[in-house]
């Protein structure tokens, strides 16, 4: 099926974006959930980003630390950069590994920005952000987010806008150290490449059927296009669509076209 695209409002977002979302009516539009009829037990999600401003400083908990606290899941997600002005960078992990304390007090008087990995990003480039990984994404970028799906945000900074921060339970769960660079792939490689395997979700890039494993044929798939059309069970996506396809389904690729297919689970 093709799933449905949601705008959401973000302080820091943006009020055009690419016309397949639609108007925005003036709103500053800063993610698009795709959701269908019983969104709330999927255990992923698709989401589009469009930034004009930094996000937050912000980390997620992992699955023991959300079911310590009562929640369903905690939260691993990975971004595949679209688009992005010259002097775009993204917020991964710090500089130099310091201590819970160091974090707090940089988080209380805004030094943590300072303290933040600040990396220049372009189209193509790919990042698994694991849970307890303090990151932030900055001003001018457009990326697919596929995550956990799993509503939970602890914010450590916001450069001084008037929304709550989550110190404790944000401190709580981070992993105060530099990003490892095994969790990046910079743009210019293979189109077909498996670009995250793990327990929680699987994300590979392709260009046609045969590039997609033979273990993820048999499982639900997210199939993102970011070129081209792809088409499955008589249903068509194209750049800025998501379909939802069953076990077992084959997804037909339209010419030159490319696109991220995900999963629960490794390969």
């Amino acid at each position: 099926m093709k799933l449905t695209p949601q705008q959401v409002e973000k302080p820091w977002g943006r009020t055009s974006i690419p016309r397949i979302f639609g108007n925005t009516g003036g709103k500053r539009i800063g993610e698009i959930w795709f959701e269908h009829e019983g969104i709330a037990a999927d255990p992923l999600l698709v989401k589009y980003i469009f930034t004009s401003e930094k996000l937050s400083v912000q980390v997620h908990p992992s699955d023991e630390q959300a079911h310590a606290r009562g929640l369903p899941s905690g939260k691993s997600e990975c971004w595949y950069i679209l688009d992005a002005e010259p002097s775009a960078t993204l917020g991964l992990g710090l500089k130099k590994e310091i201590s819970a304390a160091e974090l707090r007090a940089a988080a209380l008087d805004g030094s943590i920005e300072q303290l933040m990995d600040w990396r220049r990003v372009t189209a193509g480039d790919f990042f698994f952000v694991p849970a307890g990984t303090v990151h932030a994404i900055g001003a001018g970028i457009s990326l697919v987010e596929f995550q956990q799906n799993a509503d939970v945000t602890y914010r450590l900074y916001d450069y001084g806008r008037p929304r709550e921060l989550h110190l404790n339970d944000g401190i709580a769960v981070s992993r105060p150290e530099p990003f490892p660079d095994r969790w990046a792939r910079p743009a210019g490689g293979p189109v077909d490449a498996a670009l995250h395997s793990g327990p929680q979700f699987t994300l590979v890039r392709a260009e046609g059927l045969e590039a997609i494993p033979a273990t993820l044929m048999q499982r639900r798939r997210w199939v993102m296009p970011i070129q081209g059309a792809v088409a499955a069970n008589g249903e068509q996506a194209t750049a800025g669509e998501c379909l939802l396809v069953e076990p077992g389904a084959s997804i037909d690729f339209g010419e030159s076209a490319v696109a991220l297919v995900g999963s629960e689970g490794a390969l």
